[in-house]
């Protein structure tokens, strides 16, 4: 079976939900902004959440749109919202160790597959069936290795060619962003070649079993020893953190390996939503945020929204910010026993909207 965040929306057994769920929860009471008409979600604990009180205090061009949330909420609560299943692909979890790394070495690449310029997605044909975006990559790690390429070797990922990148991630065009992502293996395969003897699953067994563990946790850990994984951004002298790629890796690899016990979160109610580019319009069209006519006309003619700019953290934060305060509204209306966590709300959305023509904000960015 081929991965896609759309396999995320396989269910789990209801022991399985109920125990990952714990707390539904969403931002610390420390980044409650000071406007009394401003509604926060309930304490999460996570410093994606505890960064976000400057944006949605100051934003200009994204505005998130309470009433509404809880308009969506009141339909929403009663849809299924399954906990995630089957995000190891092609019957790898069979296998967790090479599940583990097959899982975070493409999630090390997880970036833009459309050309920016022509709008025209990278696709492959494989195992008798036709990908794209994300899917054809990862369909183009499974190719490899297939072949015998050992792409899942931290020491190999470290020396990779740009032409092996070629031959490897061949498809109707060359994948977007190829110099970014032949860097992003060089630099994440000397890191786990120098320390974790070329492996990503050794990095991750020598965390703690939490997401956030006074440093040890396997979110704080990636963050600060792989690079690529620090997806913070600066806005008005605050450093806001996102670290889409950071938990999305680990989201996938519990969902996949959870229910058997091969691999485990202690904390995963301290998830938020991955900020990328399909969630945010699921916000927009839904009404739950809106944007500046500026930033509007920006998006709908395809202009480049810049990395770190003040648009495009303002597009990222409420889209956390929305998503924590929609699984709140959700989870009020629920019993005790469907409970959901942030992620599964996140899949809700993206499912859902990732096929549509609506036009996305266009960033070029490493981060998601």
């Amino acid at each position: 079976m081929n991965f896609t965040r759309r396999h995320l929306l396989k269910a789990l057994s209801t022991v399985a939900s109920l125990a990952a769920i714990g707390k539904s929860s969403a931002f610390a009471l420390s980044s409650v902004p000071s406007s009394a008409s401003l509604p926060w979600p309930r304490p999460l604990g996570s410093p994606v959440t505890e960064s976000l009180g400057p944006v949605i205090e100051n934003s200009r061009d994204v505005h998130t749109h309470y009433e509404k949330i809880v308009e969506v909420a009141g339909w929403m609560a009663y849809e299924d919202l399954p906990f995630p299943n089957l995000a190891v692909p092609y019957g790898l979890e069979k296998k967790p160790d090479v599940a583990m790394d097959f899982v975070m070495v493409a999630n090390t690449i997880d970036t833009a597959f459309t050309d920016f310029k022509t709008h025209v997605k990278f696709q492959i044909d494989y195992a008798g069936e036709h990908l794209s975006d994300s899917a054809a990559m990862i369909g183009c790690v499974k190719r490899a290795m297939d072949n015998g390429v050992p792409i899942l070797d931290g020491t190999f990922l470290a020396k990779i060619t740009r032409a092996d990148m070629e031959k490897i991630f061949a498809g109707n065009i060359e994948m977007p962003m190829l110099d970014e992502k032949l860097a992003l293996f060089h630099q994440a395969g000397a890191v786990l070649a120098a320390k974790y003897q070329g492996r990503y699953y050794n990095f991750i067994r020598s965390c703690s079993p939490r997401l956030y563990d006074n440093g040890n946790g396997l979110v704080e850990r990636l963050a600060a020893e792989f690079p690529r994984y620090n997806d913070v951004s600066q806005y008005d002298g605050h450093e806001i953190k996102f670290y889409k790629l950071t938990q999305l890796g680990y989201w996938q690899i519990y969902a996949g390996l959870g229910p058997n016990g091969a691999f485990r979160i202690e904390d995963p109610q301290k998830m938020t939503a991955f900020a990328d580019y399909i969630v945010p319009v699921a916000l927009r069209l839904m009404g739950m945020t809106s944007y500046s006519p500026e930033l509007e006309h920006a998006i709908n003619t395809f202009q480049m929204i810049p990395r770190d700019s003040r648009q495009e953290i303002e597009i990222r934060a409420h889209c956390l910010y929305a998503t924590a305060l929609l699984a709140d509204e959700i989870n009020k209306l629920r019993p005790a026993d469907r409970q959901v966590i942030i992620p599964q709300i996140d899949a809700r959305l993206w499912t859902h909207f990732h096929t549509t023509d609506w036009p996305h904000h266009l960033t070029r960015t490493i981060m998601y």
